[in-house]
Parts: C-alpha cells; sequence; structure tokens
C-alpha cells in the first residue's frame, strides 16, 4: 500500500473540509502516525550492524583479503 503524506495548516478551514471530504470517499484511510518517520544516517546503521553482529575483524589488509576470498 502506497502512503501520501500532507502537510497543511489546521487553522485553515478549506484545506480540513478538503481532506474530510476525501476521506468521506471512503478511498483513503487516514493513518494516525504524528511522528515522520527519519531515515537511518550510516552511522545509525553501522550501530546496528555492530549490535546484530554483523561484522567482523581483520588483523592487516592481508587478513582482509583473506577472509574475503574465503
Amino acid at each position: 500500500m502506497a502512503s501520501v503524506l500532507l502537510r497543511y495548516n489546521a487553522r485553515n478551514v478549506l484545506a480540513q473540509k478538503t481532506l474530510d471530504y476525501i476521506l468521506s470517499l471512503g478511498v483513503f484511510s487516514k493513518v494516525n502516525d504524528t511522528a515522520p518517520r527519519r531515515r537511518k544516517c550510516s552511522l545509525d546503521r553501522a550501530l546496528e550492524d555492530v549490535k546484530r553482529g554483523r561484522v567482523f575483524e581483520v588483523k592487516d589488509a592481508q587478513d582482509l583479503i583473506r577472509q574475503c576470498l574465503k
């Protein structure tokens, strides 16, 4: 299911009535997710990898090549 995020001034009567009309059609549904989803930055993804054990250690460049060729 696709999602659409609309930003509008809640005090704008026309915007509110338009949304009420669109929701009354029954084609769309309202999700009460007020917090916008934040994309994880590379540091957050890296820390998650460490936490889940998706890392390995190497001594030097030759050891890295050896482990990659396994």
